[in-house]
Protein backbone atom coordinates (compact mmCIF):
# COMPACT_ATOMS: atom_id res chain seq x y z
CA UNK A 1 0.00 0.00 0.00
CA UNK A 2 1.88 3.25 -0.99
CA UNK A 3 -0.78 5.43 -2.16
CA UNK A 4 -2.67 7.40 0.57
CA UNK A 5 -5.74 5.00 0.58
CA UNK A 6 -7.18 2.08 2.92
CA UNK A 7 -6.25 1.48 6.01
CA UNK A 8 -3.43 0.05 8.03
CA UNK A 9 -3.75 -1.53 11.21
CA UNK A 10 -0.79 -2.18 13.23
CA UNK A 11 -0.83 -5.14 15.55
CA UNK A 12 -2.04 -8.80 14.37
CA UNK A 13 -3.29 -9.59 17.72
CA UNK A 14 -7.04 -10.45 17.93
CA UNK A 15 -8.60 -6.90 17.96
CA UNK A 16 -6.50 -6.13 14.82
CA UNK A 17 -7.15 -9.03 13.06
CA UNK A 18 -11.33 -8.60 13.81
CA UNK A 19 -10.79 -5.28 12.63
CA UNK A 20 -8.83 -6.18 9.82
CA UNK A 21 -11.36 -9.13 8.54
CA UNK A 22 -14.47 -7.30 9.13
CA UNK A 23 -13.03 -4.26 6.82
CA UNK A 24 -11.61 -6.79 4.27
CA UNK A 25 -15.11 -8.13 4.48
CA UNK A 26 -17.02 -4.59 3.59
CA UNK A 27 -14.57 -3.75 0.96
CA UNK A 28 -11.84 -2.11 2.53
CA UNK A 29 -8.06 -2.08 1.27
CA UNK A 30 -6.41 -3.03 4.98
CA UNK A 31 -3.09 -3.99 5.36
CA UNK A 32 -2.00 -5.25 8.80
CA UNK A 33 1.79 -4.74 9.94
CA UNK A 34 2.74 -7.00 12.74
CA UNK A 35 5.87 -6.91 14.89
CA UNK A 36 6.49 -10.59 15.61
CA UNK A 37 6.74 -13.03 12.67
CA UNK A 38 3.49 -14.60 13.52
CA UNK A 39 -0.09 -12.99 14.23
CA UNK A 40 -2.07 -13.12 17.62
CA UNK A 41 -0.70 -11.53 20.13
CA UNK A 42 -1.38 -12.68 23.77
CA UNK A 43 -3.43 -15.27 21.77
CA UNK A 44 -1.12 -17.92 20.37
CA UNK A 45 -0.18 -21.90 20.04
CA UNK A 46 3.01 -23.68 19.24
CA UNK A 47 4.42 -27.11 18.87
CA UNK A 48 6.56 -28.53 21.51
CA UNK A 49 7.82 -31.99 21.08
CA UNK A 50 4.42 -33.01 19.72
CA UNK A 51 2.65 -31.00 22.34
CA UNK A 52 0.03 -27.56 21.68
CA UNK A 53 1.38 -25.66 23.96
CA UNK A 54 -0.66 -21.85 24.08
CA UNK A 55 0.78 -18.73 25.19
CA UNK A 56 0.15 -19.01 28.66
CA UNK A 57 -3.31 -20.90 29.81
CA UNK A 58 -6.25 -19.52 28.09
CA UNK A 59 -10.25 -20.27 27.53
CA UNK A 60 -12.58 -19.10 25.52
CA UNK A 61 -15.53 -18.28 27.29
CA UNK A 62 -18.92 -19.83 24.72
CA UNK A 63 -21.33 -17.15 25.29
CA UNK A 64 -19.27 -13.86 25.21
CA UNK A 65 -21.42 -12.60 22.14
CA UNK A 66 -18.63 -10.97 20.24
CA UNK A 67 -17.02 -14.17 19.89
CA UNK A 68 -20.52 -15.72 18.90
CA UNK A 69 -20.91 -12.60 16.03
CA UNK A 70 -17.10 -12.91 14.49
CA UNK A 71 -15.48 -16.77 15.38
CA UNK A 72 -17.35 -19.51 13.68
CA UNK A 73 -17.38 -21.73 17.30
CA UNK A 74 -18.41 -25.04 14.79
CA UNK A 75 -14.91 -24.68 13.31
CA UNK A 76 -13.14 -23.99 16.19
CA UNK A 77 -13.98 -27.84 17.56
CA UNK A 78 -14.38 -26.62 20.91
CA UNK A 79 -13.73 -28.91 23.87
CA UNK A 80 -15.46 -27.62 26.86
CA UNK A 81 -14.26 -28.12 30.82
CA UNK A 82 -16.65 -29.50 33.01
CA UNK A 83 -18.44 -26.82 34.80
CA UNK A 84 -17.51 -26.21 38.17
CA UNK A 85 -13.95 -27.08 39.91
CA UNK A 86 -11.78 -29.90 41.91
CA UNK A 87 -11.53 -27.75 45.43
CA UNK A 88 -7.71 -28.85 46.81
CA UNK A 89 -6.13 -29.03 50.13
CA UNK A 90 -3.54 -31.31 51.73
CA UNK A 91 -5.10 -34.66 51.50
CA UNK A 92 -8.39 -33.45 50.58
CA UNK A 93 -10.33 -32.80 47.56
CA UNK A 94 -13.85 -32.34 46.86
CA UNK A 95 -15.71 -31.30 43.68
CA UNK A 96 -18.09 -28.50 43.40
CA UNK A 97 -20.46 -29.24 40.62
CA UNK A 98 -22.92 -27.15 38.35
CA UNK A 99 -26.64 -28.95 39.36
CA UNK A 100 -28.12 -27.96 36.38
CA UNK A 101 -25.17 -28.75 33.57
CA UNK A 102 -23.70 -31.90 35.89
CA UNK A 103 -26.81 -32.91 38.31
CA UNK A 104 -25.08 -36.46 38.91
CA UNK A 105 -21.98 -34.76 40.02
CA UNK A 106 -23.99 -32.17 41.97
CA UNK A 107 -25.84 -34.81 44.29
CA UNK A 108 -22.11 -35.08 45.81
CA UNK A 109 -21.18 -31.92 45.65
CA UNK A 110 -24.28 -30.75 47.48
CA UNK A 111 -23.68 -33.31 50.57
CA UNK A 112 -19.92 -32.14 50.49
CA UNK A 113 -19.04 -30.09 53.43
CA UNK A 114 -15.97 -27.99 52.39
CA UNK A 115 -18.14 -25.65 50.95
CA UNK A 116 -21.00 -24.69 52.94
CA UNK A 117 -24.69 -25.72 51.82
CA UNK A 118 -26.32 -22.26 52.42
CA UNK A 119 -22.98 -20.82 49.87
CA UNK A 120 -24.25 -23.33 47.71
CA UNK A 121 -27.95 -22.21 47.58
CA UNK A 122 -26.56 -18.20 47.49
CA UNK A 123 -24.61 -18.97 44.44
CA UNK A 124 -27.77 -20.58 42.27
CA UNK A 125 -29.69 -17.30 43.28
CA UNK A 126 -26.58 -15.27 42.58
CA UNK A 127 -26.58 -17.59 38.76
CA UNK A 128 -30.40 -16.62 38.39
CA UNK A 129 -30.30 -12.61 39.17
CA UNK A 130 -27.26 -12.49 36.41
CA UNK A 131 -28.65 -14.56 33.72
CA UNK A 132 -31.71 -12.71 33.74
CA UNK A 133 -29.83 -9.49 33.25
CA UNK A 134 -29.52 -8.44 29.27
CA UNK A 135 -26.05 -7.53 28.07
CA UNK A 136 -26.79 -3.82 27.75
CA UNK A 137 -26.79 -3.95 31.27
CA UNK A 138 -22.99 -5.28 31.90
CA UNK A 139 -20.79 -3.10 33.34
CA UNK A 140 -23.72 -0.86 35.00
CA UNK A 141 -24.68 0.19 38.27
CA UNK A 142 -22.14 0.40 41.76
CA UNK A 143 -18.44 -1.05 41.14
CA UNK A 144 -16.56 -2.06 43.91
CA UNK A 145 -14.13 -5.05 44.73
CA UNK A 146 -15.24 -8.55 44.22
CA UNK A 147 -14.67 -9.67 47.50
CA UNK A 148 -16.68 -6.64 49.02
CA UNK A 149 -19.27 -7.46 46.51
CA UNK A 150 -19.27 -11.44 47.77
CA UNK A 151 -19.12 -10.55 51.20
CA UNK A 152 -22.34 -8.29 51.05
CA UNK A 153 -24.03 -10.76 49.54
CA UNK A 154 -23.65 -12.49 52.42
CA UNK A 155 -21.47 -15.27 51.05
CA UNK A 156 -18.66 -17.03 53.81
CA UNK A 157 -15.13 -16.19 54.29
CA UNK A 158 -14.65 -20.12 53.52
CA UNK A 159 -16.67 -20.00 50.41
CA UNK A 160 -14.57 -16.87 48.77
CA UNK A 161 -11.04 -18.16 50.24
CA UNK A 162 -11.60 -22.03 48.98
CA UNK A 163 -13.50 -21.33 45.97
CA UNK A 164 -13.41 -18.07 44.49
CA UNK A 165 -9.89 -17.00 45.28
CA UNK A 166 -8.32 -19.62 42.96
CA UNK A 167 -11.66 -19.95 40.46
CA UNK A 168 -11.22 -15.49 39.87
CA UNK A 169 -7.03 -15.46 40.31
CA UNK A 170 -7.51 -17.71 37.73
CA UNK A 171 -9.92 -14.98 36.22
CA UNK A 172 -8.41 -11.80 36.80
CA UNK A 173 -4.97 -12.95 37.63
CA UNK A 174 -5.69 -11.42 41.36
CA UNK A 175 -6.13 -13.49 44.21
CA UNK A 176 -6.75 -10.76 46.47
CA UNK A 177 -9.97 -10.02 44.80
CA UNK A 178 -9.48 -6.87 44.64
CA UNK A 179 -10.52 -6.39 41.07
CA UNK A 180 -13.25 -4.97 39.85
CA UNK A 181 -17.17 -6.59 40.68
CA UNK A 182 -18.51 -6.00 37.66
CA UNK A 183 -16.14 -8.19 35.79
CA UNK A 184 -16.72 -11.14 38.36
CA UNK A 185 -20.60 -10.32 37.40
CA UNK A 186 -20.14 -10.24 33.64
CA UNK A 187 -17.86 -13.36 33.52
CA UNK A 188 -20.15 -15.28 35.85
CA UNK A 189 -23.17 -14.66 33.55
CA UNK A 190 -21.41 -16.04 30.95
CA UNK A 191 -20.06 -18.89 32.83
CA UNK A 192 -23.18 -19.65 33.56
CA UNK A 193 -24.83 -19.61 30.00
CA UNK A 194 -22.34 -21.45 27.98
CA UNK A 195 -19.39 -23.52 28.18
CA UNK A 196 -15.59 -22.78 28.65
CA UNK A 197 -13.55 -24.35 26.61
CA UNK A 198 -10.48 -24.57 24.28
CA UNK A 199 -10.31 -24.82 20.34
CA UNK A 200 -9.06 -28.37 19.61
CA UNK A 201 -6.16 -27.33 17.96
CA UNK A 202 -5.16 -24.60 20.65
CA UNK A 203 -5.96 -20.83 21.39
CA UNK A 204 -3.77 -19.89 18.15
CA UNK A 205 -6.88 -21.03 15.97
CA UNK A 206 -8.66 -17.94 17.19
CA UNK A 207 -6.23 -15.23 15.22
CA UNK A 208 -5.98 -17.72 12.41
CA UNK A 209 -9.53 -18.00 11.51
CA UNK A 210 -9.48 -14.60 11.79
CA UNK A 211 -6.47 -14.01 9.55
CA UNK A 212 -7.96 -16.12 6.99
CA UNK A 213 -10.96 -14.33 6.94
CA UNK A 214 -9.08 -10.87 6.66
CA UNK A 215 -6.84 -12.54 3.52
CA UNK A 216 -9.87 -14.17 2.16
CA UNK A 217 -11.34 -10.72 2.05
CA UNK A 218 -8.21 -9.15 0.11
CA UNK A 219 -6.79 -7.88 2.90
CA UNK A 220 -2.72 -8.25 3.48
CA UNK A 221 -0.80 -9.57 6.31
CA UNK A 222 2.69 -8.42 6.79
CA UNK A 223 4.91 -10.36 9.60
CA UNK A 224 7.57 -9.18 11.04
CA UNK A 225 7.45 -5.82 10.65
CA UNK A 226 7.49 -2.78 13.63
CA UNK A 227 6.33 0.11 13.33
CA UNK A 228 8.33 3.08 14.22
CA UNK A 229 6.44 6.62 14.36
CA UNK A 230 2.84 7.06 13.37
CA UNK A 231 2.46 11.21 11.58
CA UNK A 232 -0.26 12.36 10.36
CA UNK A 233 -0.12 13.99 7.06
CA UNK A 234 -2.48 16.34 4.30
CA UNK A 235 -2.94 20.34 3.70
CA UNK A 236 -4.18 20.88 6.80
CA UNK A 237 -1.05 19.29 9.25
CA UNK A 238 2.94 19.41 8.49
CA UNK A 239 3.50 15.40 9.50
CA UNK A 240 4.32 15.59 12.26
CA UNK A 241 4.56 13.17 14.95
CA UNK A 242 0.96 12.13 16.44
CA UNK A 243 2.86 11.71 19.49
CA UNK A 244 3.01 15.29 19.82
CA UNK A 245 -0.08 16.08 17.96
CA UNK A 246 -2.95 14.10 19.75
CA UNK A 247 -4.57 16.65 21.64
CA UNK A 248 -4.40 19.33 18.55
CA UNK A 249 -7.84 19.90 16.51
CA UNK A 250 -6.05 20.04 13.27
CA UNK A 251 -7.75 17.56 10.67
CA UNK A 252 -5.85 15.08 7.93
CA UNK A 253 -6.03 13.64 4.83
CA UNK A 254 -4.10 10.54 6.34
CA UNK A 255 -1.54 9.22 8.01
CA UNK A 256 1.93 7.98 7.08
CA UNK A 257 3.58 5.09 9.04
CA UNK A 258 7.58 4.29 9.34
CA UNK A 259 8.25 1.25 9.92
CA UNK A 260 11.77 -0.15 12.05
CA UNK A 261 13.47 -0.84 8.59
CA UNK A 262 12.88 2.53 7.47
CA UNK A 263 9.88 1.78 4.50
CA UNK A 264 6.52 3.53 5.24
CA UNK A 265 2.95 3.11 4.35
CA UNK A 266 0.43 5.27 3.73
CA UNK A 267 -2.96 5.85 4.44
CA UNK A 268 -6.29 7.00 4.58
CA UNK A 269 -6.69 5.79 8.20
CA UNK A 270 -4.71 3.51 10.98
CA UNK A 271 -5.68 1.05 13.41
CA UNK A 272 -3.78 0.93 16.79
CA UNK A 273 -3.82 -2.63 17.76
CA UNK A 274 -0.81 -3.20 20.00
CA UNK A 275 -0.23 -3.53 23.14
CA UNK A 276 -1.43 -0.75 25.59
CA UNK A 277 2.23 0.41 26.35
CA UNK A 278 3.30 0.16 22.76
CA UNK A 279 0.02 1.47 21.61
CA UNK A 280 0.95 5.00 24.38
CA UNK A 281 4.22 5.14 23.09
CA UNK A 282 2.97 5.68 19.39
CA UNK A 283 -0.40 7.67 19.92
CA UNK A 284 0.78 9.64 22.88
CA UNK A 285 -2.90 9.12 24.49
CA UNK A 286 -2.18 9.02 28.31
CA UNK A 287 -5.26 7.16 29.38
CA UNK A 288 -4.01 3.62 27.75
CA UNK A 289 -3.24 1.66 30.75
CA UNK A 290 0.21 0.55 31.17
CA UNK A 291 -0.43 -0.42 35.00
CA UNK A 292 -0.29 -4.97 34.06
CA UNK A 293 -0.61 -7.81 35.98
CA UNK A 294 1.18 -10.49 35.23
CA UNK A 295 1.42 -14.51 35.12
CA UNK A 296 3.31 -17.83 34.79
CA UNK A 297 1.55 -20.67 33.00
CA UNK A 298 4.32 -23.76 33.22
CA UNK A 299 3.48 -27.07 31.29
CA UNK A 300 3.65 -30.69 32.02
CA UNK A 301 3.71 -34.14 30.54
CA UNK A 302 2.43 -37.26 32.29
CA UNK A 303 2.56 -41.32 30.62
CA UNK A 304 -1.18 -41.28 29.57
CA UNK A 305 -1.92 -43.96 32.25
CA UNK A 306 -0.94 -41.99 34.91
CA UNK A 307 -3.91 -39.11 34.81
CA UNK A 308 -5.00 -37.86 37.78
CA UNK A 309 -8.15 -38.86 36.92
CA UNK A 310 -10.09 -35.93 37.38
CA UNK A 311 -11.66 -35.32 34.27
CA UNK A 312 -11.95 -32.02 32.54
CA UNK A 313 -12.26 -30.19 36.08
CA UNK A 314 -9.61 -27.59 36.80
CA UNK A 315 -7.86 -27.73 40.39
CA UNK A 316 -8.00 -25.26 42.47
CA UNK A 317 -5.48 -24.87 45.19
CA UNK A 318 -7.08 -23.99 48.32
CA UNK A 319 -4.18 -24.49 50.54
CA UNK A 320 -2.01 -21.83 49.43
CA UNK A 321 -0.95 -19.70 46.54
CA UNK A 322 1.17 -21.61 44.53
CA UNK A 323 0.36 -22.74 42.37
CA UNK A 324 -3.01 -21.10 41.69
CA UNK A 325 -4.46 -23.92 39.72
CA UNK A 326 -3.57 -27.37 37.43
CA UNK A 327 -5.47 -27.50 34.73
CA UNK A 328 -5.51 -31.37 33.32
CA UNK A 329 -5.20 -29.68 29.35
CA UNK A 330 -4.96 -32.94 27.85
CA UNK A 331 -8.00 -34.45 29.07
CA UNK A 332 -10.23 -31.48 28.11
CA UNK A 333 -8.26 -31.50 24.53
CA UNK A 334 -6.42 -34.86 24.16
CA UNK A 335 -5.37 -33.46 20.76
CA UNK A 336 -2.90 -31.75 22.74
CA UNK A 337 -0.68 -34.64 23.38
CA UNK A 338 0.21 -36.82 21.57
CA UNK A 339 -1.56 -40.24 22.31
CA UNK A 340 0.54 -42.27 24.71
CA UNK A 341 0.95 -38.99 27.36
CA UNK A 342 -1.02 -36.42 28.75
CA UNK A 343 -0.36 -32.75 29.34
CA UNK A 344 -1.01 -30.50 32.47
CA UNK A 345 -0.99 -26.62 32.96
CA UNK A 346 -0.10 -24.48 36.22
CA UNK A 347 -0.47 -21.05 36.38
CA UNK A 348 0.91 -19.30 38.88
CA UNK A 349 -0.32 -15.78 39.26
CA UNK A 350 1.86 -14.24 42.31
CA UNK A 351 4.37 -11.47 41.23
CA UNK A 352 7.13 -13.14 42.71
CA UNK A 353 6.48 -16.14 40.39
CA UNK A 354 7.95 -13.83 37.50
CA UNK A 355 11.27 -14.15 38.79
CA UNK A 356 11.48 -18.04 40.52
CA UNK A 357 13.35 -20.53 38.54
CA UNK A 358 11.58 -22.86 36.49
CA UNK A 359 12.77 -26.18 38.63
CA UNK A 360 11.49 -24.03 41.43
CA UNK A 361 7.94 -23.63 40.58
CA UNK A 362 8.07 -27.70 39.26
CA UNK A 363 8.78 -28.15 42.53
CA UNK A 364 5.68 -26.47 44.23
CA UNK A 365 3.57 -27.71 41.72
CA UNK A 366 4.83 -31.72 42.41
CA UNK A 367 4.55 -30.91 46.57
CA UNK A 368 1.13 -29.07 46.04
CA UNK A 369 -0.15 -32.71 43.61
CA UNK A 370 1.47 -34.89 46.27
CA UNK A 371 -0.38 -33.13 49.03
CA UNK A 372 -3.55 -33.43 46.65
CA UNK A 373 -3.10 -37.06 45.79
CA UNK A 374 -0.98 -38.74 48.14
CA UNK A 375 -1.60 -42.47 47.16
CA UNK A 376 -0.19 -41.26 43.76
CA UNK A 377 3.22 -40.98 42.80
CA UNK A 378 3.88 -37.00 41.26
CA UNK A 379 7.96 -37.89 40.79
CA UNK A 380 6.92 -38.25 36.86
CA UNK A 381 5.92 -34.93 36.42
CA UNK A 382 7.80 -33.50 33.62
CA UNK A 383 8.21 -29.79 32.70
CA UNK A 384 8.41 -29.24 29.00
CA UNK A 385 7.63 -25.21 28.54
CA UNK A 386 6.78 -22.32 30.34
CA UNK A 387 5.60 -19.20 29.75
CA UNK A 388 5.92 -15.72 31.79
CA UNK A 389 3.55 -13.07 30.94
CA UNK A 390 4.74 -9.74 33.01
CA UNK A 391 1.08 -7.92 31.00
CA UNK A 392 -1.11 -10.20 30.77
CA UNK A 393 -3.67 -8.15 31.54
CA UNK A 394 -4.19 -5.03 32.45
CA UNK A 395 -5.01 -3.61 36.00
CA UNK A 396 -8.81 -3.64 36.45
CA UNK A 397 -10.09 -1.73 39.84
CA UNK A 398 -13.31 -0.92 40.73
CA UNK A 399 -14.81 1.69 38.46
CA UNK A 400 -11.57 0.96 36.15
CA UNK A 401 -13.92 1.69 32.76
CA UNK A 402 -14.29 5.54 33.41
CA UNK A 403 -10.61 5.78 32.97
CA UNK A 404 -10.28 4.10 30.02
CA UNK A 405 -9.51 5.90 26.60
CA UNK A 406 -12.28 6.02 23.91
CA UNK A 407 -11.30 4.84 20.33
CA UNK A 408 -11.17 7.47 18.66
CA UNK A 409 -9.15 9.79 20.89
CA UNK A 410 -6.38 10.31 18.92
CA UNK A 411 -6.24 13.28 16.33
CA UNK A 412 -6.78 12.68 13.18
CA UNK A 413 -7.63 9.72 11.43
CA UNK A 414 -6.34 7.33 13.81
CA UNK A 415 -8.42 4.63 16.10
CA UNK A 416 -7.34 2.59 18.62
CA UNK A 417 -8.78 -1.24 18.84
CA UNK A 418 -7.48 -3.37 22.15
CA UNK A 419 -9.21 -5.03 25.07
CA UNK A 420 -8.20 -1.89 26.97
CA UNK A 421 -10.35 0.43 25.43
CA UNK A 422 -13.38 -1.94 27.09
CA UNK A 423 -12.01 -4.91 29.76
CA UNK A 424 -9.09 -7.04 29.51
CA UNK A 425 -10.88 -10.08 28.11
CA UNK A 426 -11.40 -11.86 24.77
CA UNK A 427 -15.05 -10.64 24.50
CA UNK A 428 -13.21 -7.07 25.08
CA UNK A 429 -10.89 -7.07 22.34
CA UNK A 430 -13.00 -8.91 19.70
CA UNK A 431 -15.65 -5.97 20.78
CA UNK A 432 -13.48 -3.29 20.60
CA UNK A 433 -11.93 -4.82 16.84
CA UNK A 434 -15.91 -4.73 15.66
CA UNK A 435 -16.06 -0.76 17.16
CA UNK A 436 -12.99 0.23 15.44
CA UNK A 437 -14.31 -1.09 12.18
CA UNK A 438 -17.39 1.01 12.40
CA UNK A 439 -15.46 4.34 12.93
CA UNK A 440 -12.83 3.77 10.38
CA UNK A 441 -15.26 3.35 8.31
CA UNK A 442 -17.04 6.96 9.66
CA UNK A 443 -13.33 8.21 8.41
CA UNK A 444 -13.35 7.08 5.58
Amino acid sequence: MDSNEGVVVIGGGVAGLTTAATLAEAGVDVTVVEREETVGGRVKSRDVDGFTIDRGFQVLFEAYPALRAELDLDALDLRPFAPGAVICRPGSRSTLADPFRDPVAAIGSILDPTIPFRDKFRTLLLRRELTRRSESDSFTGPDETIRTFLRERGFSARYIDRFVEPFYGGITLDRSLSSSSHVFEYTFRAMSRGRIAVPADGMGSIPRQLADRAEAGGGEIRTGTAVERIDLVGSDVDGGDVTDRHDQPETSEGVRITCADGTSLSASAAVVATSPPEARRLTGIEAIPTEGVGCVTQWYTLPAERSFEVGTRILLNAGSERPNAVIPIGEVAPSYAPEDRTLFAATFVDDEALEREADALAQETREALASWYPERAVNGLRPIAIDRTPFAQFAQPPGFRKELPNPDDPAGPIVLAGDYTRWSSLQGAVESGRRANTIVREHL
